[in-house]
């Protein structure tokens, strides 16, 4: 094999490898482009939620009174401020005797 030979296989593995280089380049730029890093967000994120879903429906088949206390305890922590306000007026109202005193005072 002369030089002339060997010159010209590494002019074409040089071009092979620019072209590879050159498309490699161009997918990751379409990879991270805006719209399609967005939409690989709202993908993933719809399906974190779905797959979330499915498990608490799969979980509260399997253990439906476990499920119901949890959700109670989650919406009484939720409410624990009005809950709180109307425990206290009643207890001031219990232990007030003094039946002339209204709650507001209006009369």
């Amino acid at each position: 094999m002369n030089l002339e030979t060997r010159y010209r296989q590494a002019c074409e593995r040089a071009d092979a490898a620019r072209g590879r280089l050159d498309l490699a380049a161009k997918e990751a730029k379409a990879r991270v482009a805006p719209a399609r890093l967005k939409q690989d967000v709202k993908d993933k994120a719809s399906n974190a939620m779905l797959n979330g879903m499915a498990n608490v429906a799969a979980q509260a088949q399997q253990r439906p009174v476990a499920i119901g206390a949890a959700a109670a305890a989650f919406g009484l922590f939720l409410a624990r401020r009005p809950l709180a306000a109307l425990f206290r007026r009643l207890y001031v109202r219990f232990q007030d005797t003094q039946t002339d005193n209204s709650e507001n005072d209006d009369g």
